[in-house]
């Protein structure tokens, strides 16, 4: 995803995390003998790839940060994209991508990559730069914590499209581009990647629907697995369950549909932060709760921002056993459980409150 877009509205289903690293179809499940020889399987595959140097299969995200030594085992190439910027890769990564090019290019389909590797450092950097901006609540809520980033791996990669010899580089303009991305997609799994974060799971990734963002794991079977089924990454590995989540959007003359689409997934990418929490339901609250009052009580929570909206919403979801690291109660089914957001007439939704 881009890294230099700053406060923007949010549009389709990009959320405002511009700094991946920068937006329901239940695991099947396997017979015991099936599951016991992959589970020995991928054990091996793990160890074998820990002993020659980095685990292709880590999971980075804003619940699980980088292996303190990632940084020191890895080894990238550098190169140049069409549009002279420098864009930094894993090895191996690198050499998948450029097969994958090379097929796309078969059914005219041109690529490059617009951004990969980005160091702990370099987040750093770009998360003091917000701060410096725009306030650390926003900064907060808009740049991958460091360490918390899949660009730090160099095993994420942003693509950007060449239609008819222009490069096409925004996130508005590219999202257009549906059966482009389709083709892209259906060959990833053959090269060893998969697509990060898909349209609809949010509340397991953090991130919304980016077409452009791949992910390499390195073994193309696995990568087969995970596309098929269409899981995410979390959800392959047990991180994460899903249910069929239900949304009641309600009926309101204040907002749109896709106005509390937009928020529902902000809403969503909040959520989580509850690693191994499932979702079940998410309800509008009603235009009821637009008043001044609550208007009001928004806005001291965060004075700078000056919100002129507000939506609430209800979710009902469970936590797994270990909820470590959170205020939630482990292995409890939540219901009516509140959401609140708010916006300016210039920006996206921000979850401001949140809780019973």
């Amino acid at each position: 995803m881009k890294t230099t877009k700053m406060k923007s509205k949010v549009f389709i289903s990009i959320v405002s995390l511009l700094l991946v690293g920068v937006f329901m179809i239940p695991l099947a499940g396997c017979t015991a003998d099936n599951t016991a020889k992959e589970s020995k399987a991928n054990t091996s595959a793990a160890d074998k790839a820990k002993a020659d140097g980095i685990d292709y299969m880590v999971l980075v995200n804003k619940t699980n940060k980088l292996p303190d030594d990632w940084e020191k085992k890895l080894e990238t190439v550098t190169f140049t994209n069409s549009v002279k910027d420098r864009v930094e890769v894993e090895k191996k990564a690198y050499d998948a991508y450029l097969k994958l090019k090379a097929d796309l290019e078969k059914d005219g389909v041109k690529v490059d990559l617009d951004s990969a590797r980005r160091s702990v450092k370099e987040q750093q950097r770009i998360m003091d730069d917000f701060t410096k901006e725009y306030g650390a609540d926003y900064a907060a809520k808009t740049v991958a914590k460091p360490g918390y980033s899949e660009h730090h791996t160099g095993l994420a990669l942003d693509l950007y499209l060449i239609v008819d010899g222009k490069d096409i580089t925004e996130n508005e303009d590219m999202i257009k581009y549906t059966d482009i991305w389709d083709t892209i997609h259906s060959k990833l799994a053959d090269y060893g990647f998969i697509l990060r974060y898909l349209d609809g799971k949010e509340h397991i990734t953090g991130y919304g629907y980016e077409p452009w963002h791949i992910r390499y794991i390195d073994d193309v079977n696995k990568a087969k697995v995970i596309t098929d089924k269409g899981i995410t990454f979390e959800e392959y590995l047990g991180k994460a369950k899903s249910a069929d989540l239900k949304i009641d959007y309600g009926k309101s003359k204040i907002y749109s549909k896709e106005d509390l689409e937009d928020a529902v997934i902000q809403l969503k990418c909040q959520f989580a932060n509850y690693e191994g929490s499932v979702l079940k339901n998410i309800r509008y609250a009603g235009d009821k709760v637009f008043t001044n009052k609550n208007l009001k009580w928004i806005n001291k929570k965060d004075p700078e921002a000056k919100y002129t909206q507000v939506v609430e919403f209800f979710t009902d979801f469970h936590t797994p056993k270990d909820t470590k690291g959170t205020t939630l109660e482990p292995d409890h089914e939540y219901k009516d459980y509140q959401w609140w957001l708010a916006r300016t007439e210039d920006d996206g939704w921000q979850v401001v409150s949140f809780g019973y």
